[in-house]
């Protein structure tokens, strides 16, 4: 029976490894009921290190040794990609696996198998907040658990066609009379919004990380789909509906990390993004499963020019964050301004 058991669960791992182009057994296991972007150059070639039976053989002998406890968690996290709450998947941290003519380390190998199929270093990594391996270096015993990593977005590499436009930061009614106030040890307050109009009350975040999601399993943070909204768009409907498991917004010590949670790309607009010195902001496409740093407050500081006419203008403008869920806005669009979003937030943080 224990045995029947440990195999029944190896097998359901197996068959929810991340999709590679020309498996199709994996492609329909994996997308959702209504497809799922899986984020940029998510999908390989089969051509890669080791065959199909090779990375096969490989992924069964490792989970063989893990215990069955483990197992059943990492199996909680990979079929509900993320969404449901799951413990950190503690094993060995240098032990390597030879797969065709390269060697991989345990951890990455199994990030490989159940995520980033086209992952090739772990330099291309985040380990999020919630895992117990978060800020420890070089451990004898390291999270495994896919779920618990993100993707480092590369704002170095070419950027999509999202391109330049004027700064529009918009401010949202009372906001500035809340921050003003001090009245709550806040780090920030958010707003959603629906194109022009602002969708229930802002939320004050004390917690050093809130998910903001449309609908979630289970998980506390700010959910977007218990707000009363009148919008009857078909448009806004639609997003609403793809917002899924929305992001994760955490304070570290490095600044405030976004991670998109959901199955589509988010579009990220921060002043501190950007170089200094440019007269305008670029809107950055994040794809599902990666991290940005979409705030620095050693640069948002360095920001605050007295001769600087935008921040005499609007002393906040670069404390705020603004985010968009599936459509993006600019020149490239026909959404020139954020307004004309379907759904989109705004992240005011407390300057104190």
């Amino acid at each position: 029976m224990f045995r029947t058991k440990r195999s029944g669960l190896i097998r359901r791992l197996w068959r929810s490894r991340a999709p590679v182009e020309g498996d199709a057994e994996a492609d329909t296991r994996t997308r959702g009921p209504g497809g799922c972007c899986m984020g940029k150059g998510a999908k390989v070639s089969k051509g890669g290190a080791g065959t199909e039976a090779e990375l096969k053989a490989l992924t069964h002998s490792i989970l063989k040794k893990i215990k069955e406890k483990q197992l059943e968690a990492l199996l909680q996290a990979v079929e509900s990609r993320g969404g449901a709450r799951s413990p950190c998947l503690l094993l060995p941290s240098k032990v390597d696996s030879k797969l065709g003519q390269h060697s991989y380390p345990l951890p990455l190998l199994l990030y490989k198998v159940f995520r980033w199929p086209d992952l090739r270093h772990s330099s291309e990594l985040k380990r999020l907040s919630c895992c117990e391996s978060y800020g420890k270096v070089n451990p004898e015993l390291v999270c495994c658990n896919p779920h618990h990593m993100s993707r480092l977005c590369e704002l170095e590499s070419p950027p999509p066609p999202y391109s330049r436009y004027p700064v529009d930061f918009l401010k949202a009614p009372d906001s500035q009379a809340r921050l003003e106030s001090g009245e709550r040890a806040h780090w920030c307050v958010v707003a959603y919004w629906e194109e022009k109009t602002r969708v229930g009350r802002l939320y004050s975040v004390q917690e050093p990380s809130l998910d903001i999601f449309y609908d979630l399993p289970q998980g506390n943070g700010f959910c977007l789909g218990q707000l009363n909204s009148d919008n009857k768009s078909q448009l806004v409907q639609m997003v609403r509906s793809k917002i899924g498991y929305g992001i994760q917004l955490t304070r570290e010590q490095d600044g405030v990390w976004v991670y998109n949670r959901s199955c589509y790309p988010i579009f990220i607009k921060s002043a501190t993004l950007d170089n200094p010195d440019s007269r305008t902001l670029l809107v950055h496409k994040v794809f599902p499963g990666f991290s940005i740093k979409a705030f620095d407050y050693e640069k948002a500081y360095s920001l605050q020019r007295p001769n600087d006419h935008e921040f005499t203008q609007q002393p906040r403008t670069g404390f705020t964050v603004q985010i968009s869920f599936v459509k993006g806005w600019g020149q490239c669009y026909t959404r020139q301004f954020i307004s004309s979003c379907p759904c989109w937030l705004e992240v005011i943080f407390n300057t104190r």
